[in-house]
């Protein structure tokens, strides 16, 4: 059987063994806050909305 030592007495090394043992992991959580982007924001990446443009380019006719 160990003898117990105060957290306090122990030394450096030895209570950094005792708080990794505590330590827990996140698992599949990422502790890093999710921040919605604002809209209000030009984003070079985001997809264009051709819909307006095909419309236009869709009622060409030739009258002669």
């Amino acid at each position: 059987m160990k003898k117990f030592v105060a957290y306090e007495k122990l030394s450096k090394k030895e209570q950094k063994k005792l708080n990794a043992e505590k330590r827990k992991t996140w698992g599949d959580v990422k502790p890093i806050t999710k921040v919605k982007p604002s809209a209000k924001l030009y984003n070079r990446k985001k997809k264009q909305d051709l819909t307006s443009y095909t419309e236009v380019k869709s009622c060409f006719c030739f009258v002669s």
